[in-house]
């Protein structure tokens, strides 16, 4: 359905457990042929890939605007993030290296070896990139990758599948199930012959998804929820940071596991900066997806409408911007003020377009707020005190931080999670290694 008019956009068939059973004995048999293959032919071809979808971007981002929503700008990134993690994991290709370490008595070396048949499970809120993040550096290192994409979002995710094939990526080598999550989902995650799940979803499916394959020993990577911090000492370029802070939670409408939702600001000049805020929040254009001027478009589905409806009750003084009314699933910029940090706003993953400005006394009490979550995703602080900023940067219990900017996720850098916010790391330069075995093998020369 597409969220900006609630019309059909297509009928897509929900894969069942027999579906994923051949799906996996087609991505086995794939995958012992890819392995086998040349290192250079292997990164030949996810090179081809990587143009094959460059060649698609505008494609791509129409039609992900079309079943997520996203602003036309921000769908274009989506698209061009797909390409630029090909070329990068396939250049990881041919430096997927063991070691050759020192023990008497002959040689020793280590062998690092792909998984076999990946399963990866996509969310909703970036379609596109989050399902890159598993399947090129697991197509890189040698594996199969079977892709279910969330139910609302599995357009994209199909016709990356038909580029692939277009690129010369052997057939079953890389599929797609759309499907529920407790069908398809489910299966993947139970079948024996899946030998490792990366899932980003929420953390409560997070840990259903952990407890299934603890039981089978699977190996799992998990990136999970999040309720990051956006700290502002007193001695900041406020107006920079006032300047930045609306898009900080309101891009993608919110819907992002980075979203910095929690504002702390210090207290000297916290009325300041809600001053300087304000304006902000008022001039985000919410509207048409397509419409090139539009900063913030729809929420993915009534659904999730409703739950963002329900932390922002009555009795809470806000910053409102505005929204469209009539048809779509239309939430205005809302910055929440005078709450308690522990009212449910203030300390639950909303996932839509809304924050809460939070004073703070000093430093011990910024990195108090900051850590009193069970979140640690990412987050950012502003200040001009560099000793500070490395001070706060360690003390902060987050997996990817920023200071005097917003930035989360580079894919030539590693992104990941504190706490309930995730298991292991993507992106950056070990992301191939995450996808295989490490074999050692010692030569004797003694014989």
């Amino acid at each position: 359905m597409n969220p900006a008019t609630e019309e059909l956009v297509a009928v897509v068939p929900a894969a069942t457990r027999d579906d994923v059973d051949a799906a996996v004995a087609r991505a086995a048999a794939a995958q012992r042929s890819w392995a086998a293959a040349a290192p250079a032919d292997r990164a030949r071809l996810l090179r081809r890939f990587a143009a094959v979808v460059d060649g698609h971007i505008e494609e791509l981002a129409r039609l992900e605007v079309r079943e997520a929503g996203h602003t036309i700008g921000n769908a274009r990134w989506e698209a061009g993030n797909v390409r630029d993690l090909l070329d990068f994991a396939a250049g990881g290709v041919e430096r997927l290296s063991g070691r050759q370490i020192p023990v008497a008595g002959g040689i020793d070396v280590t062998f690092l070896e792909p998984l076999g048949v990946i399963g990866v499970i996509a969310p909703w809120n970036f379609p596109m990139p989050i399902a890159a993040w598993g399947l090129a550096p697991a197509l890189a290192a040698g594996n199969a990758v079977i892709l279910k994409p969330a139910e609302t979002t599995p357009l994209t995710a199909l016709r990356l599948a038909e580029l692939a094939l277009e690129a010369g990526i052997p057939e079953h080598l890389f599929q797609v199930l759309p499907g529920h999550g407790d069908t398809a989902g489910d299966a993947l995650v139970e079948h024996p012959g899946v030998a490792k799940i990366v899932f980003t979803g929420s953390t409560r499916v997070g840990k259903q998804i952990m407890a299934k394959c603890a039981d089978r020993v699977k190996r799992v990577t998990l990136e999970l929820g999040g309720k990051s911090p956006n700290i502002v000492f007193a001695d900041a370029d406020l107006e920079a940071a006032a300047a930045a802070a609306p898009m900080s939670f309101l891009d993608n409408t919110g819907q992002d596991c980075c979203a910095r939702t929690r504002i702390l600001v210090q207290r000297s000049v916290y009325d300041r900066f809600l001053d300087l805020v304000a304006p902000g929040i008022a001039a985000v254009a919410v509207g048409d997806p397509l419409d090139e001027k539009t900063h913030m478009g729809p929420l993915i589905s009534r659904t999730q409408l409703d739950r963002v409806r329900s932390f922002v009750t009555d009795d809470l003084t806000a910053i409102r911007g505005t929204a469209p009314e009539g048809p779509g699933f239309w939430y205005p910029p809302t910055l929440v003020t005078d709450v308690a940090p522990t009212a449910p706003v203030a300390a639950e993953e909303v996932f839509g377009p809304v924050a809460v400005v939070l004073p703070f006394e000093d430093e011990e009490d910024a990195v108090r707020l900051a850590n009193a979550t069970e979140y640690g995703l990412s987050g950012s602080l502003w200040t001009r005190d560099i000793g500070r900023a490395l001070r706060v940067s360690r003390a902060v219990a987050a997996g990817n931080l920023s200071v005097n900017s917003h930035s989360s996720v580079r894919y030539w850098t590693p992104f990941g999670g504190y706490k309930q916010s995730g298991l292991g790391r993507e992106l950056g330069p070990d992301a191939l290694t995450a996808f295989t075995e490490t074999k050692n093998v010692f030569i004797s020369t003694e014989a």
